[in-house]
């Protein structure tokens, strides 16, 4: 059994700690700053000399989620640069990485896209760092799964609701097919979600709107591959 830990504690990282009572290191809790990393408390030590990593899998939920922020070195700093000092750090210990990435990254994609296509993310620097991490993540990691998903508060009751498509859903339920890939010992790229369905399904007694031009109308992916994998694991 895999000794898992999360980094990160918010929407995502409480949902995974309440659905599964793994670990999980915070800012809040263990002042683990992404911007200054040190990455002391994922390891442990016997006779003061010989160091061992605590746990095999590290599941990153840690991110600027400030979508339309106009802020790049933010989100360079916490999307990408923490990224890559996550990889080398999960590199030298031989700690699969889980990375919490974003359906954003397919926006001005079309035709349901794949794993295998090449991701179009729209003209926010939300987007193209996320993107920035996962090339990354799979040029350079040893051991990894990226989870490319979008997830609402289980609350999720605005007065207006976005007339966009997404193939995320309520954390609840995003949640347990990200622990049940975990589990299973998923590796590479997935489109993680509940089928394609607009933001007012999730809120219907929210006020339907219009987007704003900068906001992407339609996020949905393909997630056949992650339904194969489920089904053939089975």
């Amino acid at each position: 059994m895999s000794k898992v830990v999360i980094l990160g504690n918010g929407i995502l990282g409480k949902e995974l700690c309440t659905q599964t009572g793994w670990d999980y290191i915070s800012r809040n809790k263990d002042g683990f700053d992404a911007l200054n990393p040190n990455f002391h408390p994922l390891i442990t030590h016997e006779h003061g000399a010989i160091f061992y990593p605590k746990y095999d899998t590290i599941v990153n939920c840690i991110a600027n989620t400030d979508s339309y922020s106009k802020d790049l070195k933010s989100h360079l700093d916490v999307n990408y640069k923490f990224v890559v000092s996550l990889v080398d750090f999960c590199k030298k210990w031989k700690i699969k990485l889980v990375h919490i990435s974003t359906e954003f990254v397919y926006a001005n994609n079309i035709n349901l896209p794949k794993e295998t296509d090449l991701p179009l993310p729209d003209n926010t620097w939300y987007a193209k760092t996320k993107l920035l991490a996962d090339h990354y993540i799979s040029c350079i990691c040893d051991d990894y799964l990226i989870c490319r998903e979008l997830h609402k508060n289980n609350n999720f009751s605005p007065k207006y609701v976005w007339d966009v498509k997404t193939s995320g859903d309520k954390v609840k339920n995003i949640t347990p097919i990200i622990v049940e890939l975990i589990n299973k010992k998923a590796t590479g790229i997935f489109n993680v979600g509940t089928g394609i369905k607009t933001l007012h399904q999730l809120h219907p007694e929210g006020e339907l709107t219009s987007a704003p031009d900068f906001v992407p109308k339609d996020t949905s992916m393909n997630i056949n591959k992650l339904k194969k994998f489920l089904n053939e694991y089975n």
